[in-house]
């Protein structure tokens, strides 16, 4: 039986054939593709690191916080870094800074609220910062791979219309290498929808951490003892003076 050579044939209808022949605005389509694609996986591995940081803060504040013997004390035992923090002294710094002429006719309860709410908006901004330019990559860059496709193909045929051969040879290959920029656009496009939705999922569950932190602190700053977690059981309360003693 003869054993058959095969000869290896360079592809001239490629990704690597496409970028060697093709013009400037093929060039062009293929390099936002891929600015596109790489700007995505950044976005989607910085976030899973942030959400991933922001868990652990949160475990290590019901951990060491809500057992301080007072609110600053507590505030001292989150790293600097920690949002948590940040929300526990923007509730303290209202409550100090709740006298004054500005302020009269704003209740503490009120005061107090409008800083933690404020706060949380912050934090939860910063959450979902480059998340927008996933929506847009998920939206956009299936038309910009499709755009690289007719624009192949038009150029296909008008170079076949020139020539004056219809044969099968001339038009499937420059319309097949035409179809790879579709093909890049959804490779783009994909990774960036599901890690949209699933960074937003993420984010809602860090959210409700966060409101439900900030509820148990304004609780505490007010009235001097946390609120009752919803499992139905007493949630943890500081050691601490009422609010009022935190306060001088």
């Amino acid at each position: 039986m003869a054993i058959q050579a095969t000869a290896s044939v360079n592809n001239p209808y490629g990704i690597t054939g496409v970028w060697n022949n093709g013009s400037i605005i093929d060039k062009s389509v293929m390099l936002l593709l891929v600015v596109m694609s790489l700007a995505t996986w950044y976005i989607i591995f910085t976030k899973l690191w942030d959400q991933h940081r922001l868990k652990k803060a949160a475990r290590a504040t019901e951990k060491s916080f809500w057992s301080a013997p007072s609110i600053k004390e507590g505030v001292e035992k989150l790293k600097k870094d920690n949002e948590f923090r940040v929300i526990a002294e923007d509730g303290l710094r209202a409550m100090s800074h709740h006298d004054g002429r500005l302020t009269d006719r704003i209740d503490l309860h009120e005061w107090i609220t409008m800083s933690l709410t404020r706060s949380v908006e912050q934090v939860g901004n910063n959450m979902t910062r480059g998340l927008g330019l996933l929506a847009t990559v998920g939206s956009s860059a299936p038309f910009v791979g499709l755009f690289g496709t007719v624009w192949g193909v038009m150029n296909a045929l008008i170079n076949i219309g020139l020539a004056g051969q219809a044969s099968i040879g001339k038009v499937a290959g420059p319309v097949g290498s035409a179809l790879i920029m579709t093909a890049l656009g959804l490779a783009a496009a994909v990774p960036a929808v599901w890690g949209y939705n699933w960074l937003l999922g993420r984010n809602k569950a860090l959210q409700d951490a966060l409101r439900n932190f900030a509820s148990d602190l304004h609780a505490y700053l007010v009235s001097g003892a946390r609120m009752p977690s919803s499992e139905g059981g007493g949630g943890a309360k500081p050691a601490a003076a009422p609010a009022a003693a935190v306060r001088k």
